[in-house]
């Protein structure tokens, strides 16, 4: 911070919700009115032009009305103003005003005035110009070396210089290797135009070369034009700065010579008229604008700098002689002369704060208080900390770490499912090949116990199914006040989904801006994705589930599905899937038996989760306790490896797939450098069928790019079908060896590691790794496999058939007695054993993969237990 502040002589805001920047702000005599005193031009991007003339009654004083000269509405974004001779015929000074697609050139005229309000002015339009490229920014100057007027040239955002002279077009030219526009400038001394490129480089331009370089009327040249002599366009000089320029200028003052002057990010600049480097300062700081001035020594030049921290510091050369504190950040700095007050710093800010300032010595000057000296006691400071220690010591040993959770929570969030389908289905581009895709309502109830803010709310739901709208922006909820939101939930994919759950999220800050999250789950309708259908005798695949309790009828248990009236549907039901196979549930009329069949096996896991969940409901609600479901049937290994199988497959195809993109991209680019060599030779040479190859390769990476995403959905409804068929074989497992709670959690977290399978981290190499983890750890037979280590990095395999020996292996140590524990101890690992342990397993048993107790997994041929026996 500056130690001393800019002196305040006037100051004013202009207009509201305005925006101003570097080429908005201009100081001159612009009415000509000869009394050498300087007016102060604004243009806005709102299209006013305002024209001061300031006139404080005593330092500091703000705007009177009288201090407005001028204000009218253009119309159209003010880039850039301008006053110079710009008119033939007269050596009087206008006003040029540079829009985004046209040039004004105004005369600006006052009229004296017989009242109280004083003098009047007006502006009168002399021509314009309508430019057919969008414009950046203007300089003016006497090109050519004219005498007594002043040429125009536009700098277009396209990288064309446009010339006027005056009220006339003159040419326009392209400059080479242009990228973005950076600032421009004239030089009268060298009569040329510096600015500075993208490729951070400053770049001077004889006018000359300009004149006689090759019409620029359309972008592209033609051949011709390239091979004649003499009359492309070449750079004079070039000086790389190594960053981008805010600013540039040309300074020529009686004491020093000719300069340019170049503001970058970092870095300013001065330079000789040949490119050379006078001078350059480092700066400490983010400039923001700068304008060199007159210097009273000789030799020397000043410049005034202003920066994001709303500094003015004044240089010397690159000596810092002052710095002043400025209340905004100047985008534009200007020194005028205004009543009769030499070298006022006119600032501007992108906000519209106009300030004329001066250099004083007001000192802003912090003096801290005085702080009461006393004594220190260490006697008190000894029983204080002994006392904090206390404190420390009790929260540390006593309380848990981790915060408890609040007895009453600030926001709740409750989802309620309709019972009901929707009358009229709101589902939305679903991929389903059905006559009708239903959709069902949830309605989203939020209540608010404090004042919640910005509570924001995301619906999500498990793909293929979507919402209508998963993201609310909510207003603030006041204390004790609720929000309902409704949405509706339909398949949009085509094929079942592997859960029936959504959850509900909402984000929000507290009155004290902590950040909290409320959440809830719904459970959706078996009716959304299938409906009833006839039951069918004949299927690929059968589970039969076991209770201890005798059979429900569906007309208690699936009141949704069947119709009261038909007594056969008591025993016997159908479901068909919107996007799949019909699957059948059949009760045994003389043992507790169900049985789920259908053709394929992901179909069956829903229907299997609803019957369970239906069933535990019903005994639920007869007050019995004992009810339970147990699977002795054989696990369905081979059909589950095939859905692996199948889902590896596609991961492979998508690699092969991102393979061929790669070479034909390779290729692709081959032929377009060939080809630009081509078009950019002088002596061009024949194509020799270059182009037909770049089109054909184009065609092939179009037809590899459709493949590959075709395969990309065919990928997720695979993976949507294995996520299903691995539900249900930890369902399978779970009933079998009738695991807890906590074992159904570890195996769930072993084998559904993934929400989303990728080609960077896939479904294959984490399970893998897990199953492998836990046959080294709760499930290993012995130290020596203990002792062995996990491979921390996961990778693509070759095959699946390591992951298929390792879940069928998996299999049969559960099978022997083998019980899931994340302990590593081997006392815990025992202890978590069944009564009478873990039943040894043969090392024969690595290879062999003996069969699994209720399993389908191929047994080894005879031919391959004689090779295992003949080794020594």
């Amino acid at each position: 911070m500056s130690l001393f502040k800019a002196r305040d002589w006037w100051s004013t805001i202009l207009g509201e919700n305005e925006e101003f920047d570097q080429g908005c702000l201009c100081v001159a005599d612009v009415d000509n009115s000869g009394s050498g005193q300087d007016k102060i031009i604004v243009g806005s991007y709102m299209g006013y032009l305002r024209i001061f003339s300031p006139h404080p009654v005593k330092p500091g004083d703000g705007a009177q009305p009288e201090d407005l000269l001028l204000e009218v509405q253009l119309k159209e974004p003010i880039l850039q103003v301008e006053v110079g001779k710009f008119v033939s015929g007269t050596e009087g000074l206008h006003l040029a005003v540079l829009h985004c697609r046209k040039l004004c050139v105004y005369a600006v005229s006052g009229t004296l005035g017989n009242v109280e309000h004083g003098n009047q002015y007006q502006i009168k339009l002399m021509y314009e110009h309508n430019l057919q490229r969008t414009a950046c920014n203007m300089t003016y100057g006497p090109f050519g070396g004219v005498k007594g007027r002043d040429l125009i040239c536009i700098q277009s955002m396209d990288g064309m210089l446009m010339l006027f002279e005056q009220e006339s077009y003159a040419f326009g030219r392209f400059l080479p290797g242009f990228l973005l526009p950076g600032p421009l400038t004239y030089s009268s001394r060298t009569d040329s135009f510096i600015t500075v490129s993208s490729c951070q480089q400053v770049e001077s331009y004889k006018y000359q070369v300009l004149a006689f370089a090759t019409d620029a009327d359309e972008r592209q040249e033609t051949e011709q034009q390239k091979l004649s002599s003499g009359k492309r366009l070449v750079v004079d000089w070039v000086l790389n700065i190594g960053e981008q320029a805010l600013d540039i200028c040309v300074g020529s003052f009686n004491q020093a010579v000719s300069s340019v002057f170049v503001l970058g990010e970092r870095n300013f600049f001065c330079l000789k008229d040949n490119g050379q480097i006078r001078f350059m300062k480092k700066l400490d700081y983010s400039p923001s604008c700068f304008i060199p001035y007159c210097s009273v020594k000789e030799g020397t030049i000043n410049t005034l700098i202003g920066n994001h921290s709303k500094i003015l510091n004044v240089y010397q050369d690159v000596t810092l002689k002052w710095a002043s504190q400025l209340p905004h950040v100047p985008v534009s700095v200007k020194v005028a002369n205004l009543q009769d007050l030499k070298g006022v710093i006119v600032t501007l800010s992108d906000d519209g704060h106009l300030q004329c300032s001066y250099l004083g010595t007001d000192p802003s000057i912090f003096q801290a208080p005085k702080v009461d000296s006393r004594e220190i006691n260490y006697e008190e400071y000894d029983a204080e900390m002994k006392e904090l220690q206390k404190i420390i010591k009790e929260a540390t040993t006593a309380r848990d770490i981790l915060p408890q959770s609040e007895k009453h929570k600030d926001v709740i969030v409750t989802a309620e499912v309709s019972p009901d389908l929707d009358a009229e289905s709101q589902a939305i581009d679903s991929e389903v090949n059905a006559e009708a895709v239903p959709s069902v309502t949830v309605k989203i109830t939020i209540q608010s116990r404090v004042t919640a803010q910005k509570p924001n709310l995301t619906v999500c739901v498990q793909a293929p199914l979507a919402v209508t709208c998963d993201q609310f922006i909510l207003d603030d909820l006041e204390q004790d006040s609720s929000e309902t939101v409704v949405v509706s939930v339909f398949l949009k994919g085509n094929c079942s989904p592997s859960e029936l759950e959504g959850n509900c999220l909402v984000s929000y800050n507290i009155p004290t801006g902590v950040p909290k999250v409320a959440q809830c789950n719904f459970k959706l309708p078996l009716r959304l994705i299938c409906s009833p259908a006839q039951p069918s005798k004949a299927a690929n695949h059968k589970l039969t589930i076991d209770t201890n309790k005798p059979p429900i009828s569906f007309l208690t248990i699936f009141p949704d599905f069947v119709d009261p009236s038909d007594d056969d549907q008591a025993n016997v039901l159908g479901f068909q899937f919107l996007a799949g196979s019909k699957t059948t549930l059949l009760a045994s009329k003389t043992s507790q038996r169900y049985r789920i069949q259908s053709d394929h096996l992901e179909d069956l896991w829903l229907i299997t989760k609803e019957l369970t969940l239906r069933l535990e409901e019903h005994f639920k609600k007869q007050n019995c306790k004992d009810f339970g479901c147990t699977f002795s049937g054989s696990i369905p290994l081979q059909e589950y490896f095939e859905l692996i199988d199948q889902h590896f497959e596609l991961r492979l195809n998508a690699e092969k797939f991102q393979e061929l993109l790669s070479e034909r991209a390779v290729q692709f680019r081959a032929i377009e450098r060939r080809l630009l060599t081509r078009f950019k030779d002088k002596t061009p040479a024949p194509l020799q069928h270059l182009d037909t190859l770049l089109e054909g390769t184009f065609r092939e990476v179009i037809a590899l790019a459709d493949a590959a995403e075709a395969n990309q959905a065919n990928m997720f409804q695979a993976f949507t079908k294995l996520k299903s068929a691995t539900h249900l074989v930890i369902m399978l497992l779970s009933l079998w060896q009738k695991l807890s709670t906590d074992q159904v959690a570890i195996l769930e977290a072993t084998f559904l590691p993934l929400a989303e399978d990728t080609q960077e981290l896939g479904w294959e190499e984490t399970v893998d790794a897990a199953i492998s983890y836990l046959l080294r750890t709760c499930l290993s037979k012995s130290s020596k496999e203990q002792a062995l280590t996990v491979s921390s990095q996961l990778c693509m395999p070759k095959d699946t058939s390591r992951l298929k020996k390792n879940i069928t292996l998996f299999c049969d140590r559960l099978a022997k007695g083998g019980r899931l524990s994340l302990s590593t101890d081997s006392a815990t690992q025992q202890a978590a054993v069944l009564p009478g342990g873990c039943a040894p397993i043969p090392e024969s048993d690595l290879e062999e993969r003996t069969v699994v107790p209720g399993s389908t997994a191929a047994a080894p041929t005879r031919r391959q237990t004689a090779k295992q026996k003949s080794k020594p």
